[in-house]
């Protein structure tokens, strides 16, 4: 096997379960590995965080050449998360108008108390059950409950979007060299069906309007802050996204990690104050988001490396999480570990939008789960994970409550 081949064996799902030595082979192959796709694929922290914040380097999958691809979305331009600057700020600001000023509580903290009533109703469902699977159960239900509740979707449609979520992440998933074809195209009807929900929703609350986003939205009374019919319907669907599906990852893989190591868990239910510290360090250790990829809108020379105007970067963060260059001891999960400025969310303009939601979704579960996982055994491990290689998860992780 050779280094041009590392992209395809890791999109692998048979190297799911375990990346992490492929992302040690690029790393030493690296820092800019040319992939037999024709794509370069880089994994050295100090090499990533660079290009994360060098405005050189497009999310816009328009700044391919027409022969290259097909558009994000038909007969529409991408949400702002596929945006570069100015655009990209100009509708990340309105979307977070909602949310309350930069410096202030908002409407994110004002959720802490619904969100630890809702992880109490999903414990009060399991009291009794001697098997339960973390992810059907508990992680999955929880952010989708909390970003429904948000938008102000009723309970009743919930189920709807599970599907139209499934699609539109794997239409975005890193794959080397395969036919997206069938994918691309599900995951745009995804996204028009579920647009077009959003959309009726928000009307309807135009003339009845609630305490939810959608209602802040289309009732904006700042004509220069208000968005278009597209743009809003594009980013509450990037809100619904980007609201669950790095929590899903993040918890099921912080109950997966915590599990394998007895002592951090005994740890962490003796002194739950280390939480929010042992969260950082699992948004580094297992991160929910491993790869983005990115575009150069120019030559970029990358340590004697030509990244060539618009070819396709692979961006593994999950690699640069575990560089021994910058984080000591790198494989080793260390909840109290300082200076831990990870990638577990990328970095630059484009950090994740959902990551200040997950990071308070993901402490209040745990701290509900850690107490009780002292009496929780794996059914099976490794369990089974997702096909998706860039949001990496377990698709179950099955506990047999003693």
């Amino acid at each position: 096997m050779t280094a041009d081949t590392l992209l395809e064996r890791i999109t692998d799902y048979a190297n799911r379960p375990n990346p992490y030595p492929l992302y040690a082979e690029l790393r030493e192959a690296g820092p800019v590995v040319p992939q037999a796709d024709g794509s370069y694929l880089i994994g050295t922290y100090h090499h990533l965080a660079a290009l994360l914040h060098d405005p050189r380097i497009s999310v816009d999958p328009r700044s391919r050449p027409a022969t290259a691809g097909t558009p994000y979305v038909e007969g529409g331009k991408p949400s702002f998360l596929r945006l570069d600057d100015p655009e990209h700020h100009r509708l990340r600001t309105l979307a977070m108008r909602p949310f309350g000023p930069p410096h202030s509580p908002g409407r994110i903290d004002a959720l802490r108390g619904q969100i630890a009533d809702i992880t109490k109703e999903l414990f009060e469902a399991l009291r009794d059950r001697e098997q339960i699977d973390i992810v059907d159960d508990f992680a999955y239900p929880l952010p989708v409950t909390v970003i429904c509740r948000l938008l102000g979707v009723p309970r009743e449609d919930e189920p709807l979007f599970q599907a139209w979520s499934e699609a539109l992440v794997a239409a975005a998933d890193v794959r080397a060299g395969e036919d997206t074809t069938e994918l691309d195209q599900a995951g745009r009807q995804a996204r028009a069906e579920m647009g077009r929900y959003l959309l009726d929703l928000a009307e309807q609350r135009r003339s009845q309007p609630r305490d939810d986003l959608l209602s802040a939205f289309i009732n904006e009374p700042d004509p220069d802050a208000r968005l278009t019919h597209e743009e809003l319907a594009e980013n509450a669907i990037l809100l619904f996204i980007a609201g669950h599906e790095t929590t899903v990852n993040l918890i099921t893989n912080g109950v997966l990690t915590l599990l394998r190591h007895p002592d951090q868990l005994d740890r962490l239910r003796r002194d739950p104050d280390l939480l929010p510290s042992a969260v950082e360090e699992l948004l580094r250790y297992e991160p929910p988001v491993h790869m983005r990829e990115r575009i150069p809108l120019a030559d970029i020379d990358v340590a004697g490396t030509i990244l060539p105007a618009g070819s396709t970067v692979v961006l593994a963060l999950a690699s640069g999480n575990r560089d021994p260059s910058r984080f000591q001891e790198p494989d080793r999960f260390d909840p109290v570990r300082p200076d831990n400025q990870h990638l577990g969310f990328g970095s630059g303009i484009h950090l994740c939008f959902g990551a200040p939601l997950a990071r308070i979704e993901a402490q209040t579960a745990l701290h509900a789960l850690i107490p009780r996982l002292g009496t929780a055994a794996l059914v099976q491990d490794p369990p089974p994970y997702r096909q998706n290689a860039m949001l990496r998860g377990p698709r179950h992780l099955l506990l047999q409550i003693r």
